[in-house]
């Protein structure tokens, strides 16, 4: 009885699919067909036949006349067009029967007369999806989150079915035909996002050739395609593997950069923690965090799971890939972390092995700054690789001089060789620091547990980069580097730094007041006229802000 169900739990005609829009129609369809039945039965027998009863006892005699199950006290009736209209609505019973086994009856009990495309619900201002090769379920889970209107299109019907039956709005066909196009309502659609491989550029020409206003954005394994499929049309174009190599080399690298002559203070600085893996706020809220409400500190920004959320909400969640950025004075920054376990400074490398010398591997390499050191590793012989060897041996890693190293990047494609070469590395050393990509989502907490400091899934890092891109927000902005400024404490005068701090908007917030050539970071300082402010933030937010404040 779930089509049933469904009908009652909407609350919008909009909402609804085509198969409970059809519904709907048929209840309401056949509700006026007995209510009109009814009042003229009614008067036909008050004025044809004499008798003069209720319009209930009328209801009941058409219902029992339109399905047939008997005709009452009533018949046999005397006047010609009382028998007229009594035959009628034997013949409507029967047409409404047959209609009722077909539009109900059958769908319900065997399923097999659906179509996919009557579960949609109306589409506008959407995102049509040509296939996905990897987790679509956390793809559509990120879409309906950021609440995106989308339609997928899958060539495998029985995926299509499993997606379609979980309550995802999927369709199965081929997304190079236009008819499986014009079932997803391209021509209303605003975006649309392939992932076909080599059917991209086949998908883009007819979908742009159907609606030429669509911002397309396509998923690529390779670099190599992208220039020819911008030609084509395509606006973005993401290839995973390139995006997650340069988030980790970034990670292995980058810290917050204090331009020269910020006055922090002797006894004040910015540091990055990283939530190690075992740490005991694992899974604890920020909120409860000792660093959150500290009256010296301010929680500026944290990463997790690659994405910067400046500052971060008091209910976001800690997980082992987490970097927060505190600020404050030197030795409560130092106890703070020797009380909590599993959090230590995050470190700028100087020495990296790369293990994997694919499109991510190369991608890590190529974002590393010429002042790091890198030995590269790969299974085969190919230029930039160093050693050529198994990143599972003991005698791969020993050849790369892994102890002397400060952090070790996974990036090979099978999840079972990069927990493998996680639990080996750690089991050289404990210092060194281990970044990892593994394929399936399920394998994170897997990679963790061999050993692993950071690591970023391609299913889940991929979904939410694409689903960010598709809601129009910059999806390389997560890995850009925190900026900080000093500017004019006018606009903020009479607010402490907490006040102020709480109605800024999301992207920057305020450190601490520069009065007297001192750093004042307590939350309740009072900010002076004459006071200069330091502010960290995204490079949008502090563009924007210096332009308020000019």
């Amino acid at each position: 009885m779930e089509e049933l169900k469904d009908v009652w739990d909407i609350r919008s005609f909009e909402n609804l699919s085509r198969r409970q829009r059809h519904l709907l129609l048929y209840v309401i369809g056949v509700a006026s067909i007995i209510l009109f039945y009814t009042i003229v039965y009614n008067t036909g027998m008050r004025t044809l036949e004499g008798e003069s009863h209720s319009l209930f006892r009328s209801f009941q005699t058409v219902v029992s006349t339109m399905t047939t199950t008997g005709y009452g006290a009533d018949s046999p009736w005397l006047s010609p067009w009382m028998n007229l209209l009594v035959v009628t609505m034997q013949l409507s019973g029967i047409g409404i029967g047959f209609f009722t086994l077909r539009m109900i009856v059958i769908p319900l009990f065997e399923q097999t007369s659906l179509t996919l495309d009557e579960r949609l619900t109306a589409k506008n201002d959407h995102v049509v999806i040509c296939e996905y090769r990897r987790d679509s379920d956390i793809l559509l889970d990120e879409l309906e989150q950021l609440g995106i209107e989308y339609v997928l299109i899958d060539s495998d019907r029985a995926e299509a079915e499993r997606l379609s039956n979980a309550g995802y709005q999927v369709i199965d066909g081929n997304p190079e035909d236009v008819d499986s196009l014009t079932r997803a309502s391209i021509e209303d659609a605003t975006r649309l996002v392939t992932d076909a491989g080599d059917q991209n550029a086949s998908i883009v020409l007819s979908a742009l050739d159907m609606n030429e206003g669509l911002h397309v954005v396509s998923l690529t394994e390779s670099t190599k395609q992208n220039q020819a499929l911008k030609t084509l049309g395509v606006d973005t174009v993401v290839s995973p593997h390139v995006l997650i190599g340069r988030r980790l080399a970034h990670k292995a690298t980058a810290s917050v950069s204090v331009p020269e002559g910020t006055p922090l203070g002797e006894d004040v600085e910015i540091r990055e923690l990283l939530i190690r893996r075992g740490s005991s706020l694992h899974g604890v809220p920020v909120e409860e965090t000792p660093f959150f409400d500290h009256p010296q500190l301010t929680l500026v920004a944290g990463w997790f799971d690659g994405d910067l959320r400046l500052p971060p909400a008091a209910t976001d969640q800690l997980t082992p890939s987490t970097v927060l950025v505190v600020a404050g004075p030197r030795d409560m920054i130092d106890d703070l972390s020797k009380e909590t376990s599993g959090v230590r400074s995050a470190r700028e490398h100087t020495n990296v092995v790369v293990a994997g010398a694919g499109e991510g591997g190369r991608a890590v390499t190529d974002a590393l700054p010429a002042n790091v050191s890198v030995t590269s590793i790969d299974i085969e012989e190919s230029e930039g690789v160093d050693i050529v060897g198994d990143i599972g041996d003991p005698e791969t890693l020993a050849a790369a001089e892994l102890t002397e190293a400060t952090a070790l990047v996974v990036t090979v494609d099978d999840d079972a060789t990069a927990v493998l070469a996680i639990a080996l590395a750690r089991s050289f050393t404990d210092e060194i620091e281990i970044l990892a990509r593994v394929t399936d989502d399920e394998k994170v907490r897997t990679a963790f547990s061999a050993g692993a400091d950071y690591v970023l899934s391609i299913q889940r890092t991929t979904a939410r980069l694409l689903a960010r891109e598709v809601y129009g927000e910059d999806v390389i902005s997560p890995v850009s580097q925190i900026r900080l400024v000093r500017i004019d404490g006018a606009p903020f005068v009479g607010q402490s730094i907490t006040e102020a701090n709480q109605e800024a908007e999301t992207g920057w917030v305020i450190i601490g007041a520069e009065r007297d050539g001192t750093l004042q970071t307590d939350e309740t300082t009072q900010i002076r006229e004459e006071d200069i402010v330091l502010v960290a933030g995204t490079d949008v937010m502090i563009q924007k802000l210096e332009q308020e404040t000019e």
